[in-house]
């Protein structure tokens, strides 16, 4: 199938063939090109240009869609969601607005571990029909990538119950699903620290790998939950599976899980709320992308992760959201973006940049997904008429998003 998308204010987020990530002053450029028009054939972006350098035949498409005056952007890629999981959480909600920190609130038996509770308690179709509402939301809002965790089942069997679930909405979508493993992101109520930590590696991990549910592990490596030595211990058995990490670091402390995610070939790191600067070091020149969740930070009233510093010293930034039920419940790709400008004070670009390309690269999609280039997926969404590309982060409420397609196809 081909169709036209014509009449295009400004094509935004393009990219030359084979870039996978943007790094330091790079992710300042946002290549457009304005009163363009955009080809698609078969799913995938086939050519693009201006309106006046439009073959003066035209094309020959199966489906021509009108802009008229939008601006076409990449969908958002969101690399670190939590969005499988049982129920709400607004009583500690209340208990933040009380005073009490998230650690406080898990060392009481709440946070993650209320979650298990709950998921515990459900049917895997339950659990389903609610993840696929949050997977139906983002996708509306302009997200096309999501990777999507376990971690709130804290035993063989409810992990297991969240990873096939996530596969079904792997299934039931055309926005495009990455699954990892979190068994490690609390120790379950059952079990003692080292018992679970031997659980996840003897038996979840062999049962993940067999039933090939994920591709990715992550770590909630952290003050409180689980420690450097737990996180090389788990992505060495990972490894044995071919599970690449994604690890929680520097979240409330600085415990030095960053390094050895990096040592393990972490393809993210993510929080980084706590990161000293001494870590860049050992960021820079590796394969690991970092990742900040600034929804995080403003519902939690935490610290921002040091994005402005990262890019001025040479580092590549994605952004995520974090959508969950206890610290972001919340999957706006936009709002994320925005808080990117306002809290972590990068430019439009750099933030646009870090949600699209960058956090790409952080799921591992970057040659597919993420930008405006020949060959790559037809993700985008078409904007109403707005001043500039500017505007997006700027009008941090305001609903630009008229029409989304995926794989070439419109969403509605």
């Amino acid at each position: 199938m081909r169709l036209l998308v014509s009449n295009i204010k400004t094509l935004a987020g393009i990219t030359g063939e084979g870039v996978l990530r943007l790094q330091g002053a790079e992710m300042k450029r946002l290549g457009t090109i304005n009163d363009a028009w955009l080809l698609v054939e078969d799913g995938k972006i086939s050519a693009f240009g201006s309106m006046s350098d439009m073959p003066s035949g035209g094309f020959v498409v199966d489906a021509e869609v009108d802009a008229q005056g939008g601006t076409v952007l990449p969908s958002w890629c969101d690399p670190h969601t939590h969005i499988v999981y049982a129920g709400s959480r607004e009583g500690e909600f209340v208990d933040k607005i009380m005073g009490l920190s998230y650690a406080e609130i898990a060392k009481r038996g709440g946070g993650i571990l209320n979650s298990a509770d709950l998921l515990h308690t459900l049917s895997e179709d339950e659990l389903y029909r609610q993840a696929m509402r949050r997977a139906e939301e983002i996708m509306r809002k302009g997200t096309g990538c999501v990777e999507i965790k376990s971690g709130y089942g804290l035993n063989t069997a409810d992990e297991l119950k969240m990873l096939r679930v996530i596969r079904r909405i792997k299934d039931s979508v055309p926005m495009r699903v990455v699954p990892t493993f979190l068994g490690a992101h609390a120790v379950g109520r059952q079990y003692g620290h080292d018992e679970y930590v031997n659980l996840i590696i003897d038996e979840m991990l062999p049962k993940v790998g067999r039933e090939r549910l994920a591709d990715y592990v992550d770590v909630f490596c952290d003050e409180g939950f689980f420690t450097p030595e737990d996180t090389d211990r788990i992505l060495e058995a990972a490894a044995k599976w071919g599970l690449k990490p994604k690890i929680h670091v520097d979240e409330l402390a600085a415990t030095g899980g960053l390094p050895v995610a990096v040592k393990h070939g972490a393809l993210s790191v993510d929080h980084l709320e706590n990161m000293p600067e001494t870590e860049f070091d050992i960021l820079r020149g590796s394969c690991t992308m970092p990742t900040v969740l600034p929804g995080t930070s403003f519902f939690l009233n935490m610290p921002y992760g040091p994005a402005r510093k990262m890019i001025d010293a040479g580092l590549g930034v994605a952004v995520a959201s974090d959508y969950n039920p206890g610290s972001t419940p919340s999957g706006d790709m936009k709002f994320v973006v925005s808080l990117a400008c306002i809290k972590l004070r990068l430019m439009p670009a750099e933030a646009i940049n870090a949600a699209t390309l960058n956090a790409a690269y952080a799921m591992g999609l970057s040659a597919d997904y993420g930008s405006i280039a020949p060959g790559k997926a037809a993700n985008f969404f078409i904007t109403e008429p707005i001043p500039s590309v500017d505007y997006i982060p700027y009008a941090y409420t305001s609903p630009i998003v008229k029409r989304v397609f995926l794989g070439g196809r419109e969403i509605v």
